[in-house]
């Protein structure tokens, strides 16, 4: 009898401490519109409702008082981590794409340095040494969280 209490006490015990390491799988999680890059670079000024429905299969959100806006909404969470949202609107005038605004395809130039190293040296591959080096350093500075805006000149 005591057996039998002791094994179910125990497993529950057991599941509830790795439960609390995070030995537990925890999924990535994907919402929304799951767009493809190649299709929203396609997009250009000009294409039709039709068309960029085509393209881009139907919007997360329209709005009965603006048909002339489309939200394209995505979220992901890999793994119980941060939630990364992306959007894309699209602006219509007489059913006809007249702009595009969001940031489905933005990163930071410091994300896209970070994942351009898994691929071999920084390009492009025309600069010097000591130009490499210098680009290297303010990537670093600016990946330190030091640069948080996105103006330039």
């Amino acid at each position: 009898m005591r057996n039998s209490i002791l094994l179910p006490f125990s497993t529950v015990v057991a599941a509830a401490l790795l439960a609390g390491c995070g030995l537990v799988y925890k999924p990535d999680v994907q919402q929304g519109n799951l767009l493809d890059g190649r299709n929203v670079q396609q997009l250009k000024p000009g294409m039709s409702k039709q068309q960029v429905l085509t393209l881009m299969g139907s919007p997360s959100v329209t709005s009965p008082f603006d048909q002339n806006r489309w939200d394209y909404v995505a979220t992901m969470q890999r793994r119980g981590g941060k939630i990364l949202e992306r959007s894309l609107t699209l602006y219509f005038s007489n059913d006809t794409l007249v702009r595009t605004d969001g940031d489905f395809l933005k990163e930071t130039p410091q994300e896209l340095l970070q994942e351009s190293r898994k691929y071999g040296p920084l390009y492009p591959s025309n600069l010097t040494k000591q130009e490499q080096e210098d680009l290297e350093k303010k990537a670093d500075q600016g990946a330190g969280g030091g640069d948080s805006g996105g103006g330039g000149g």
